[in-house]
This record gives C-alpha cells, structure tokens and sequence, in this order.
C-alpha cells in the first residue's frame, strides 16, 4: 500500500497460546475465567527450591506448527531467561528461546492475495500474568493465573506492504493454528495476540525505515485502524522533517490513534542467557515422523483438492476452507446430498454462512446439520421444490420447525413438476396479460420475466421454473 509516494512496511509479531491442559514449565491449570491467582503454582511464580519441567504436548505443538508452514524445526534448541522487570512477571524474567528457536524459517500463503509470506521464526515460551485495572478503585491487581501458559511467538519478516496485507496475513495465521489444534484461537481471552511492527519508506527505496511496535491489536478491525494512523503518523512527521524514533506504542481504539508507551528494547536490554535449570531441547527424528503422521491436510492441500476433486473455481475453495470445521461441513454436505459439489457451494456460502454471521456463530454451532441440509438439497435437485421454496424451507429449519420432508408435506410446498398443470396455468396468465404477450413478441425481453413472475405467482411459487420457461417460451413463439 502506498501514500503519497511512500510504501508502508510491516512486521508482525503473534503470540499464539497452546492448547494445552497444563502450563509449559508446571503442572497447573491453563483453564480460562478462573478465579485471580488460582492457577499460580510455585513453579509459575519461581519460589526458592522449584524447577521447572518441559510440557512435551507444547513442544509437539510447535512442531506441528514448523510441520504446517514448511520451517526448519531444530533438533536441538535452547531455553533462555529473557530478563526485566515488569510488576505481572514475578521472577523477573521470561524463560524463552533466543539463539536456537525451535522453528527457524517458513511461510505463510495467503490464498486471496497470491502472496506468501516468509516467517523469520517461531519459538517457545511461557506468558506473564495480567494486570487488572480497577478504574472505580483507582487500583491495580495482578492475577498470575495466565503466567506460565505455553506461548508459541511467532515472528513475520517484513514482507507485509499495509494495513490489509497485514490483516490478511494474521486472518490466515490465525486459521492455520486452529486448523492444525494448536490453539483455540479466541482473541477476546487472549489466545492469539498480535503486534505490529511498522515502518516507511519512499517508493522505490529498498531501506527499511525506523519501526514502532503497536501493542494492543486484539481484533482484526484494531490491527487495521492501527497500522494505518501510525503508517500516516510517521509519514507526516517525517514530511515535516522530524525524525521517527523506535519505540513501543500503544493502539487506543477509542481515539483511534497511537501513544508512546516505552522505549522500544533491543536484544541486549534484556541480558539473554541460557537457563542454567533448563537441559536443551533435542527431538528425534522418530517423534518428528511420528507427529508428521498425525498431521491433518493443510488448508492449501484441501483448497486445491476442492478445485481438482469437485470442480470449484479458486474463490469457492477458498471461502470453503475459511475453517477446517467449514471444509469438514462442505465434504459431509457433499457425501449425504450426492448433488452437484457447486449447488453444495453455493448453500454453504449463501444461506448457511448468511444465517451463521447473522447469530456470530462458528459452522461447528450451526443449527442445520450437513445432513439436513443435505436433504434439502437432495429435494431441489429431484425438483421436489424450487430454489425460492427450499430458502423458506431452510429458514424454518433454521428456526428449529423440522426435517425439509416433513416441512414440505405439513406446508404443502411440493413443486409442480406435471407439465399439463404447468400448461393449463400458462394458458391462464397468457390470457390474462395479452400485452405483456404483444410487448414480448416485439422484442422486449422483461416482458418474459413479467410472465414467468406472473406463472410463478399463479401456482403459489410452486411451479417448476425451468419447465414453466420451456412452456412459455413455446406458447408465445407459437
């Protein structure tokens, strides 16, 4: 994206929380919603005499990950103690990975855009607590419940050029993790958490400019409106001769704009050193296949089946496979309807996904199951019922009245598919609307339409539509 001869670059940083029951160093609950510090065990916390021990299932999440973006996973990594003072980080340091992540390189493709984007790392390390503002008390909490969780930091290069690359980017990582049953994805809990890194440019220039960290993107929407104040921030300032300076700025989306919130730190601020309670993480190429053969089929390999296997075109795939659950739905609607894969499409992405984001509910909560839906689409392609009639149909299905065959028998909505009633109901309207005849016979196209309307209103929507334009096609011409 450019502005006035500049090209906004990004960067983004997402901390990914792994789905595990216990924490990566201890065995306390990683449950959300429970009450402040409940889940703070002494390893959490790092009281004298403790120590910490490895979460294998964090670890074999990660290497799903590496799995999933075609990175080099490390056979052996290192845990370090990143060190600073912050008052929900307790130790005073973070154990993470510095030198040797456990993921090195990858990619990123993003389906809609025909772009990938190259990934500089991803490794481990545990979350810090929370602080909680009290504004009525003019207090501040700390609740250690979340210090601790696996956390899988995932680092983009600076491939990103604005603020829809950048969303685009962290909607098809935020997929990806789901996807593969790394992590539950839920943003409003902190489960997927992104910063930006954004800097500018001139147009042709191959400099990277002076970046700032925006913290506090926990939506999509958030992310954009960010990256796009603080891309116009600095191009003003710098257009004015000023100087941007590196730091760590916060997004208030209230005001929509950004503040500075701290110098931004470099890798020597925080005295990295290899943790000294910790042994280096090695993985056998044994437990490597062994989660290689668990793996699901990735979101790429399945849009590409879709097009091969079903015929779809690419746009198809790609709405089709949003979500693993979306791409699980379409193959069971598919397999009990035995119908055209596009009509399936088609539904899905229509009516479905309309009543879905209607309610925000995710496909895997829908309230009409593949199979039922299935049948209804069994009862248009049969001519049972026409298109118009089947969304009446999926709206009472949707509202929880019944079965589509039980609907279409209770409500009599069974199509008119004999061809002497269709005829007699033409014969009718013709004689009805001799204009909109005459008007047709010199040429005037919507005189047809006009027509059809009128049979498909004289048989109560239920005339077949395509043999009722045959019929009436044949009758004017003769």
């Amino acid at each position: 994206m450019t502005r006035s001869g500049w090209e906004i670059v990004v960067g983004i940083e997402t901390h990914a929380q792994l789905a595990t029951q216990a924490k990566i160093f201890s065995g306390a609950s990683t449950a959300f919603g429970a009450a402040p510090n409940s889940h703070a065990s002494a390893v959490d916390i790092a009281l004298p005499g403790v120590l910490p021990v490895l979460n294998r299932a964090a670890v074999e999440h990660a290497i799903r990950f590496g799995l999933a973006v075609k990175g080099t996973i490390n056979r052996r990594s290192i845990f370090a103690r990143k060190n600073y003072f912050y008052p929900d980080l307790p130790k005073g340091y973070q154990i993470s990975q510095y030198e040797i992540p456990i993921v090195q390189g990858g990619e990123v493709h993003l389906a809609q855009l025909d772009k990938t984007i190259r990934l500089t790392r991803a490794h481990l390390e545990e979350d810090a607590g929370k602080s909680l503002h009290e504004d009525f008390r003019g207090m501040t909490g700390i609740d250690l419940n979340r210090a601790g969780t696996p956390l899988l930091e995932i680092v983009s290069e600076p491939d990103l050029r604005g603020a829809q690359e950048a969303v685009a980017y962290a909607r098809a990582l935020h997929g990806l993790v789901m996807w593969i049953g790394i992590c539950d994805g839920n943003m409003q809990e902190g489960s997927f958490r992104c910063d930006a890194n954004v800097s500018v440019r001139k147009l042709g220039s191959q400099t990277l400019g002076t970046r700032c960290e925006l913290k506090n993107l926990n939506s999509f929407r958030f992310m954009e409106h960010a990256i796009e104040f603080e891309a116009r921030r600095q191009i003003e300032l710098l257009e004015e001769g000023g100087k941007v300076e590196q730091e760590t700025r916060l997004y208030d989306p209230e005001r929509n704009e950004t503040r500075s919130m701290r110098t931004k730190e470099d890798a020597q601020d925080y005295r990295y050193f290899p943790d000294p309670d910790l042994l280096p993480l090695e993985i056998s190429e044994h437990w490597m296949s062994e989660i290689r053969d668990r793996m699901p089929e990735l979101p790429d390999a399945r849009r590409a089946r879709f097009v091969r296997d079903y015929a779809l075109s690419a746009y198809d795939a790609a709405l089709l496979t949003a979500s693993r659950e979306a791409a699980d739905y379409f193959e069971a609607l598919v397999k009990h309807s035995g119908v055209d894969p596009k009509l399936c499409a088609n539904w899905q992405t229509g009516a479905l996904n309309a009543a879905l984001n209607h309610e925000e509910l995710p496909i895997g909560r829908s309230k009409v199951a593949p199979q039922a839906l299935a049948q209804l689409l069994k009862r248009i392609a049969d001519g049972t019922v026409s298109g118009k009639i089947a969304k009446e149909l999926f709206d009472a299905m949707w509202a929880g009245e019944g079965a589509p065959d039980e609907l279409i028998e209770k409500r009599g909505l069974r199509q008119i598919s004999d061809a002497g009633a269709i005829e007699a109901i033409v014969s009718e309207v013709l004689a009805k609307n001799p204009q909109l005849a005459t008007d047709y016979r010199a040429g005037r196209e919507k005189a047809f339409n006009a027509l059809v309307g009128q049979v498909m209103k004289a048989s109560g929507g239920k005339a077949n539509p395509r043999q009722a334009n045959e019929i009436l096609r044949r009758k004017l011409k003769n």
